[in-house]
């Protein structure tokens, strides 16, 4: 059959019939690759992937989902993240850059799941025997965990129709590739078309999968981003190579909530939970020392204690260096610019660095009074109390505004062990105080300012 040329953005995933300098959907430049597009007609009287029939349409009150049917996965911080539970028949992503432990948190699962599940381990990067010498340092020792080295999409498919196995694990969707199209592993169509042939695996089996995804120097998972919406969940990987700790962060999830973390440490023998982020991230903490704060953000359903570091320096250039970790930048120079005009604090001139410990991203606004607490600190060299605690979102006129869920933050702080907390002079609903947290009302920052850098 003749097929017919296309071209796709590597980015977003945007076809198109012709060859452009510009995706015209997310605005990319030198993303469109040119690629094959292969027809295949439909089967007539056949089954699906699977060995499953065709379905026919059924009324909505007339399904049932008694038998929904989620199970643990043995990592607690996991299960937390995808909801409660892995769901029998979804389709997981697990994204992340090289090194990460990708693999190994996967691996760690074929020997943690309980009960009788019979699991398949597909790798296109490694062999069998590496695979076995890894399991074996991770103590896997399951006598239900079944290997298979392959990338043919066509044998893969065939060899879970001849298993049936309750777990299929791709490590990686990039690997894999449809012998009948004509484009090398890793390519768009080829990305897509085998996830669609697991998705409906998935869907019309019942089994779950889940699927390894590279990220490309960007930081995003490698392939078109129609990859993403065609699963069910999408989970980050994410750390800084140096630290040994890991956060899991859940960027989409048809079956709980989004933006939710779990937290790990790189062990020797594998990924080992931590259960208490806020400890560890508050680990270490400088004592008496100007510019830091701490602050509680939710992530997910989670309040989390996190630490913010700033350096304000006087600058001999006339553009001063500006660098922010962890903080959104452009966030950073808005609560930058605010302080300048409404704190009435000349920081125009100086260098300023900010860095959250631990290697944690924010995009809460209630993190934005201690960012500017940290840096009122750093720039006035005056430390703010080490039993202080801050949360309240900051506006251009330098008001504070209030934050959701005040009472899950108030209930963290104080069980952490600070005694005094600043917010935002209204809170609407009604507060939960927690016995002996003490409360500090400010409407301005600079009244924050003023009341904590002393």
């Amino acid at each position: 059959m003749k097929s017919k040329t296309t071209f796709f953005c590597t980015d977003c995933g945007n076809e198109t019939p012709k060859w452009t300098g510009q995706c015209a959907v997310c605005g990319s430049w030198n993303t469109i690759v040119e690629q094959p597009e292969v027809k295949v007609r439909p089967k007539t009287g056949g089954s699906r992937p699977g060995g499953t029939p065709g379905k026919t349409p059924r009324e909505l009150q007339q399904l049932d989902i008694s038998d929904e049917m989620r199970f643990t996965t043995g990592f607690v911080e996991l299960d937390r993240v995808l909801g409660g539970g892995a769901v029998a028949g979804s389709l997981v992503l697990v994204g992340g850059s090289p090194g990460i432990g990708k693999s190994t948190l996967l691996l760690q699962i074929c020997g943690l799941i309980e009960g009788s599940l019979k699991i398949l381990y597909v790798s296109g990067e490694e062999s069998e025997r590496q695979i076995k010498m890894r399991a074996e340092r991770l103590g896997v020792t399951r006598g239900d965990v079944f290997v298979l080295a392959e990338t043919d999409m066509a044998e893969v498919l065939s060899a879970t129709e001849e298993l049936k196995p309750d777990i299929l694990i791709i490590d990686s969707i990039q690997t894999l590739y449809n012998p009948d199209m004509s484009s090398s592993p890793g390519s768009v169509a080829q990305v897509k078309d085998c996830t669609a042939s697991l998705m409906r695996l998935s869907k019309g089996v019942g089994t779950t999968v889940f699927l390894v995804g590279h990220v490309n120097k960007e930081g995003a998972i490698a392939g078109p981003k129609v990859l993403e919406h065609m699963v069910d969940c999408v989970l980050s990987f994410e750390g800084e190579r140096m630290s040994s700790y890991r956060i899991l962060r859940s960027a989409k999830n048809r079956f709980g909530s989004t933006n939710e973390i779990g937290v790990f440490e790189m062990l020797g023998t594998g990924l080992g939970q931590v259960m208490n982020p806020s400890e560890m991230l508050l680990t270490g903490r400088p004592i008496g020392a100007p510019g830091t704060c701490v602050t509680c953000v939710i992530e997910g359903t989670r309040p989390i204690l996190a630490e913010i570091q700033a350096l304000v320096s006087p600058s001999s250039l006339s553009m001063p260096r500006r660098n922010s970790n962890g903080v959104e930048y452009s966030r950073a120079m808005m609560l930058l610019a605010v302080l300048q005009q409404r704190g009435g604090l000349r920081v125009g001139g100086c260098d300023a660095y900010i860095n959250v410990i631990g290697g944690l991203s924010i995009d809460d606004p209630g993190a934005d009074l201690a960012t500017v607490l940290a840096l009122a600190s750093a720039y006035k060299d005056k430390p703010v109390r080490d039993d202080l605690a801050a949360i309240g979102e900051v506006g251009l006129s330098g008001e504070l505004r209030q934050v959701s869920q005040v009472n899950q933050r108030l209930a963290e702080i104080a069980r952490m062990g600070f005694s005094t907390c600043v917010l935002p002079h209204m809170v609407s609903g009604g507060l939960q105080i927690p016995q002996g947290l003490g409360l500090i009302h400010v409407k301005t920052i600079t009244e924050a300012i003023t009341r904590c850098c002393v």
